[in-house]
């Protein structure tokens, strides 16, 4: 494959990826409280700093065993990242983007803390959540991670207690049949307080990692900005909120693909220059080799 083909397949691949942004409702987006759908009301995450966790609440580990969250405290700090597993988008983005902060850290799940991902959906079973751990283990990729990355299920009852207790709010949104949820991970001290939040996507490796550490020595840190982005299915149909979301982001999309073109027409003309030239170059050199037998 040559140079130019290659640059104009990946580009192409970019560009249909990006189209299908423009076609396609936007799930995971940043809420104006001003202009936000009521059912955001009543979901966030909410700053319960140094809040003690349901240390008794029982949950279902991936080989269904029945366990309680004080199984995984009392010797290391904890990162709690609370999703569904059956999530259409945002909490597939926290959980790869936790993964890929984990990757850069030195230390590692299973040695120096521990990671507890808990679904707050009832209805989902531990085989789910055995095959979330498969996933995302293969990906982490560390010795120790599989005794210290823990993929929990539970009963409503249960699951209350700890988002409640650490500020987790959530509803279920019978129209489009999912879960309305803000995105953003907690840390832990080994003794299950909460010492810190994480919000949005994006996980600074270095900031996690002295979390960790702080939380391990039982530090309690300071409240932090709220960036929320929600999980939320908009009907572009129902309101000027959601039209405004999606002539920005197709907006900004059309942007996008147009700076993609300019890439492309730029690139393919400057190697079909240096490929002129080379030849140019070829020839000449062929002709003077030429003239030097003859002589």
């Amino acid at each position: 494959m040559t140079t130019v083909s290659y640059r104009i397949e990946i580009i192409v691949t970019l560009l249909l990826a990006i189209a299908t942004c423009v076609v396609a409702p936007s799930r995971a987006l940043a809420a104006n409280p001003a202009t936000q759908p009521a059912i955001l009301n009543d979901v966030g995450i909410d700053q319960k700093l140094d809040a003690q966790v349901p240390l008794g609440a029982t949950f279902r580990d991936e080989k269904g065993r029945t366990v309680q969250l004080k199984d995984y405290l009392g010797k290391r700090p904890v990162v709690l990242a609370l999703v569904y597993y059956n999530c259409p988008s945002l909490c597939t983005m926290v959980l790869n983007e936790l993964t890929n902060c984990m990757k850069l850290m030195p230390t590692s799940a299973g040695a120096e803390f521990e990671v507890l991902t808990v679904s707050f959906d009832p209805k989902e079973t531990p085989e789910l959540a055995t095959e979330k751990k498969f996933r995302y283990l293969r990906t982490y990729n560390r010795p120790t991670a599989n005794a210290g990355w823990h993929f929990l299920t539970g009963d409503e009852a249960s699951i209350r207690q700890l988002t409640q207790a650490v500020g987790f709010r959530y509803v279920w949104d019978t129209k489009f049949q999912q879960y309305v949820h803000a995105s953003g991970i907690m840390v832990l001290t080994p003794q299950g307080r909460v010492a810190r939040y994480f919000y949005g996507v994006r996980y600074d490796a270095k900031d996690l990692r002295l979390a960790l550490t702080e939380a391990s020595e039982g530090k309690i840190s300071s409240p932090v900005e709220r960036v929320l982005l929600y999980c939320f299915q908009y009907d572009p149909a129902t309101g000027k909120y959601s039209l405004a979301i999606m002539r920005l982001v197709r907006a900004a999309s059309i942007l996008t693909v147009l700076v993609l073109g300019s890439f492309i027409i730029i690139h393919v003309r400057r190697d079909r220059i240096a490929a002129r030239a080379s030849a140019a170059t070829s020839a000449t050199s062929a002709n003077a080799a030429t003239t030097l037998a003859n002589r």
